[in-house]
């Protein structure tokens, strides 16, 4: 979906300004055989244009959406019944009619080619039904709940709209198959599928794997903590909580964090600060949060801000939270300020956005790894009374008395010094000394010494 900014500031309607609360959107057909859109943006755009103004056009030629007024201004598009008006509530939205058409009485017209009719009707149906899909999620609406979705003609039957036949005059005597019923339900099959020029949208759902995370960060970092590995999951669970798309997430999160290398990076592992949050001048060292899971919930909270104005399923514990302008970054590309049109975004260096979904391409491209059975913890039988235990994986150690025979659980593995001749061998970290990490057994002395039980 192509969306063109053609604001009709000279219109009576547009000076006005008044403001709406949308509750629903409305669907009209120009009702004239005009398919350009640009007809209608330089015939509108004037000061003695004073009874309509719509809040876009689709092109008949194109597809192209021409926004005509912002979305939550109150529009001129259907008139009033006897129960008031839809411009009170609803955006207009006017798809271009084909050129090929001639109106004869009311509503009924005449085609003179009919297979350069179809496709224009069909082109402005199919942007209609993104351009509406992307609207129901600005404004969080269910394009299938009663008065949400309606055309013009409906509108009228309601009683908020003046008397007029579109949109379905047109598919009717086209023979298209449309009906309002049909575009409402294409409407909600294209939820969350919809892009605006090409551009990734930050809520939605991830489409990464957690799998396809860890393998991507192991492959391009060897050596990354586990605990890095550990935590990938909280970016899926709690992207999914506040609909915000985790796999944006982590990839800004490798991007911050240099792959979670941390060289070069503002930020440390400590902090469990993984996007530079509070990192506002060279120099500074950025919040630190209690734990990985806080530290990703704030990064999803901050990304929320710039996505949409819907508010917080958790508790905000985002520190700057309150300094975004909600939804001033709806997609990937505009968080970088350099590329946002309201100039407002995350970062300031170039292509900030466009960095981020490099990685994710990447994160999306990489074949998950084979499910490993668990390694760890397993059972050793120690055969001798007189086993050392050592404080660390190897005879350099200090010794910390002896097993006695029995059977005991390890939760690690090391190399080690066997020997005073720098031998090295396997040794197991006992579970006993586990929180220390200080109680070690040497594996490699043969199975009269241990056997793996």
């Amino acid at each position: 979906m192509n969306i063109i900014e053609s604001l009709l500031t000279k219109n009576p309607c547009y000076q006005k300004g008044q403001k709406i609360t949308v509750a629903g959107l409305m669907l009209h057909s120009v009702g004239c055989p005009q398919p350009s859109a640009i007809v209608f943006v330089k015939s509108w755009n004037s000061a003695d244009h004073d009874n309509s103004c719509a809040h876009a056009f689709i092109d008949g030629n194109t597809g192209d959406v021409y926004q005509t007024l912002p979305w939550n201004h109150r529009g001129w598009h259907c008139g009033s019944g006897s129960k008031g008006s839809g411009n009170n509530t609803h955006i207009g939205i006017e798809m271009c009619e084909p050129g090929c058409i001639k109106y004869t009485s009311g509503s009924n017209f005449t085609c003179s080619d009919m297979e350069t009719a179809k496709a224009t009707a069909k082109r402005t149906y199919e942007a209609a039904v993104e351009l509406f899909a992307f609207l129901c999620e600005k404004y969080n609406l269910d394009p299938l709940a009663d008065g949400v979705i309606i055309g013009h003609a409906e509108g009228h039957k309601r009683g908020i709209a003046s008397n007029h036949g579109d949109p379905e005059h047109l598919w009717n005597q086209l023979g298209m198959g449309y009906t309002m019923d049909t575009f409402r339900a294409a409407v909600k099959a294209a939820m969350g599928k919809t892009e605006m020029n090409g551009y990734t949208r930050i809520a939605g759902e991830a489409v990464a794997t957690v799998e396809q995370m860890q393998a991507y960060i192991r492959a391009v970092n060897p050596s990354v903590p586990q605990s890095v590995i550990d935590m990938i999951p909280f970016y899926l669970s709690e992207g999914k909580a506040e609909g915000i798309r985790g796999d944006v997430a982590f990839a800004q999160s490798c991007l911050e964090t240099g792959n979670f290398a941390f060289s070069g990076s503002a930020v440390t592992l400590d902090q469990n600060n993984f996007c530079g949050m509070g990192v506002t001048s060279s120099g500074m060292k950025g919040n630190s949060f209690d734990t990985p899971q806080l530290g990703i919930r704030a990064q999803i909270q901050h990304l929320k801000a710039y996505a949409n104005s819907d508010p917080l399923v958790n508790g905000c514990i985002d520190p700057r939270f309150k300094y975004v302008s909600r939804g001033s970054a709806e997609f990937v590309e505009w968080l970088g300020i350099q590329e946002n049109p309201h100039g407002k975004g995350w970062a300031a260096g170039a292509k900030y956005g466009e960095k981020i979904l490099n990685i994710l391409d990447k994160i999306t491209g990489t074949a998950a790894e084979p499910e490993v059975p668990a390694k760890f913890p397993y059972k050793v039988r120690v055969k001798i009374p007189d086993l050392y235990i050592r404080k660390g994986a190897g005879t350099n150690y200090q010794k910390d008395g002896f097993t006695g025979k029995g059977v005991f659980t390890i939760v690690d593995e090391a190399d080690g010094q066997i020997s005073s001749t720098g031998k090295i061998g396997k040794w197991g970290l006992l579970k006993s000394g586990e929180k220390g990490r200080n109680r070690w057994i040497c594996l490699s002395l043969g199975d009269s010494v241990t056997e793996k039980v």
